[in-house]
């Protein structure tokens, strides 16, 4: 299975990245040289993680030069509009440590305080200026895509949303594919909560000799999907890498696509408005 994929401008992208949330000072650095060290290449934080200063200085104390490094951030809720949008990406710079970005994403897109297109528009204004190399957004419904694609020039790189086994959102997938937006699945293993028990699962790790882990983010990765899943565990960080080691077979596939039960592990994103998640 390839290992990098290639975004709707021809940017090659992982297929398969680190994702840092909730990992802090202590465990970031042990955590980032582990994955490169298992071969990872993409890290994705946001400025709402608050760890952006600790990934930043653990991939500089690591042996992978920039230039090959692919770092993704997001710009959180409560600073979206034109000024804040510009203030916010600078922070997000200098505490990465970096000149420029691999990616930067809308964190959500907060519909009814009206200011995702203000701010998309900003981030087509960094990416002309070459201070980005991609940009998308995250948590977007097709009826928010659709607006913001209607209201702006460049169609989103990426989408990221909660997708799982339990969260099969075919829909918004299909939705994408159409228009070239790359899914990236946050949450792709539903934090392991009783799906790495459901027995379809479990007798597909068995069939493979595989972990449940590795089966379901080899589901994604099947479906053309960008998975980031996150892991402070040196060990689980190089078995999540492995996952790239096989491809199921697609009647395999089918069998997990029927697993969906539209359970919603976060928030649903017509739910979500500036100041309500902290």
């Amino acid at each position: 299975m390839k290992k990098n994929t290639k975004l709707n401008n021809k940017i090659k992208i992982p297929r398969l990245g680190l994702g840092v949330y909730k990992i802090d000072e202590e465990h970031m650095k042990p955590a980032v040289k582990a994955a490169e060290k298992a071969g990872y290449r993409a890290f994705d934080t946001a400025y709402f993680y608050h760890n952006e200063k600790e990934l930043g200085a653990a991939l500089k104390s690591g042996k992978v030069p920039r230039e090959k490094l692919f770092i993704t951030t997001k710009l959180w809720n409560d600073y979206q509009g034109y000024d804040s949008t510009k203030e916010y990406f600078e922070k997000s710079l200098k505490n990465l440590g970096t000149d420029y970005l691999d990616m930067f994403l809308i964190h959500w897109p907060c519909e009814e305080d009206g200011l995702f297109i203000e701010t998309y528009k900003v981030m087509e204004e960094l990416y002309k200026e070459g201070r980005v190399k991609a940009i998308g957004v995250c948590n977007f419904q097709q009826h928010h895509l659709e607006k913001l694609m209607e209201n702006t020039e460049i169609v989103p790189a990426v989408n990221q949303v909660e997708f799982h086994p339990y969260l099969n959102q075919q829909d918004l997938q299909d939705f994408c594919d159409k228009h070239d937006i790359k899914v990236t699945a946050w949450m792709p293993l539903m934090r392991g909560r009783g799906l790495f028990e459901d027995p379809v699962i479990a007798k597909l790790a068995k069939k493979y000799e595989k972990t449940p882990a590795q089966i379901i983010l080899n589901w994604h990765l099947m479906h053309n999907r960008i998975v980031i899943p996150k892991s402070q565990t040196p060990s689980r960080i190089a078995e999540n890498f492995e996952s790239l080691s096989f491809e199921l077979r697609k009647k395999d596939v089918k069998k997990i696509d029927a697993l969906n039960k539209d359970l919603r592990q976060g928030k649903h994103p017509d739910e979500v408005r500036i100041g309500t998640l902290k």
